[in-house]
Parts: structure tokens; sequence; C-alpha cells
């Protein structure tokens, strides 16, 4: 099943321009087009359709994954009222009896934060098998750093460094059809208002195909052009 993804502006990460109402075609796990969605949809016309708001964008690199996923501790809602909501680190995370199953699940719910920036990679040689294989089973890519980043860690992959910056690897470029559909949504207008903004805005992950995040009261289940329903609750379909 073909879906299209189309919003206000589309920015590719390379040196092609921009392109208003833009979109891009998602067959399976891989990206079959990129560009403006009239065009696109004229091509596929029972494609199904998913509108976001704002900006389309390759998707980003986290470059701090060993200080987020192994030197920070992201509490379960159920410990909330003992340990608080944000990362545990330093001292308090050193008190903490966090064997390799907490470590897992704080693996995981530190992921889920990391997609909800529009994070799709992550950098830095991440050594414990837990974080490994929830980083694995999230389809996040994994690569190596030269050196560790300055600045405190921040799950916003923007702080500290300009989109283009951050971008993990630009969308393929025309003709390109065998390349996974990955990339993030971030509701606002244009690049500029991103940088400044930062990843917090971001209403939507995909990785390979998959809508692995989308925020609340954003695009509904795809259908086809015309025939959007009312953004519903819940957890995103994939």
């Amino acid at each position: 099943m073909l879906t299209i993804h189309a919003a206000g502006l589309l920015i590719t990460g390379d040196r092609r321009p921009p392109v208003p109402g833009g979109a891009v075609l998602v067959d399976g796990r891989r990206c079959a087009g990129v560009g403006a969605y009239e065009e696109l949809a004229a091509a596929h016309p029972t494609a199904r359709v998913r509108r976001w708001p704002g900006l389309l964008t390759p998707g980003l690199l986290n470059p701090c994954g060993p200080e987020l996923l192994e030197a920070a501790y992201h509490p379960d809602p159920r410990e909330a009222d003992e340990l608080g909501t944000e990362p545990i680190t330093g001292g308090a995370l050193a008190a903490l009896a966090v064997g390799d199953t907490r470590w897992g699940a704080s693996a995981r719910r530190g992921v889920q934060r990391m997609l909800a920036h529009g994070t799709v990679a992550v950098a830095g040689r991440l050594s414990r098998p837990a974080v490994v294989d929830a980083v694995d089973r999230a389809g996040l890519r994994r690569q190596e750093r030269s050196e560790r980043p300055a600045g405190p860690p921040s799950l916003d992959p923007l702080a500290g460094q300009s989109p283009a910056e951050a971008m993990a690897s630009p969308l393929p470029p025309e003709g390109v059809a065998d390349r996974d559909a990955t990339f993030a949504v971030f509701d606002v207008p244009d690049e500029a208002a991103l940088a400044g903004r930062g990843a917090g805005t971001c209403v939507a992950t995909v990785l390979a195909g998959r809508l692995v995040y989308r925020r609340r009261g954003t695009a509904g289940p795809a259908a086809a052009p015309g025939a959007l329903s009312e953004p519903p609750e819940g957890p995103a379909p994939v």
C-alpha cells in the first residue's frame, strides 16, 4: 500500500531547494518519491494520504547516545512519585540499583523520548546489551563518533547544532527508490523556525516506512485523497 506524507514545506537535507507543499511517497519501508504533493498524488491517485502541519525533513541524529541511554535512567511513570519524571544522572543514578532489566526498560523509554524529537539515529558506542537491544528493536541507526560532543547531553538533537548539521541523511533524490523512508515532521513553518524552537516541535517520526511517533491531535489515520478523517487520540497507528 502506497502512502503519501504531505506537509506545508519539505526540505531534503542537501542542496536541492525547499518544496512548498512537499510530500514523500512511501511504499512499504522504501521511499518511492519526493516532491510536490500535487504531482505525487496525481501520479498515484490510489495512495493513502497523511497531511501533517509544518516542516517535513530528514530524520535527526542525536550525538549523545551513551550519555542519554547508558548514563541516564528514564523513570517509569509508576516511579514518578519517588523519582520524578526527568532523566536521573550522576550521583542520584549511582544510588539506584539498576540491573539489566531496568536498564532495558529505561532505554526503551529514552528511545521513545528520542523519537518524539525526530531522532532516527544515535551516535556513540553503546556497551550495555539491554540498551543495544532497545535501540535496535526500535529501528534507530547506530553509528560511531570521533569524540563526545561539547555541552550537556540533550534529547533535542538541535541543542548546539543547526538542523542541517543534525540531519542523519538527506531524503533520496529523484529516481532513487531503494532507500528506507525515514524522516520527521515538525510543527514549524521553516528551517529557521525549527532552529529557533527546537526538535521538541516534532509531530511525527517515520522509520523505514513505520510511523513510530505521532503527537496527539495531529494527522489522523491515512485515507484516500480528500477523505481524511478527524485525528483520533491515542497511539499512532503503524
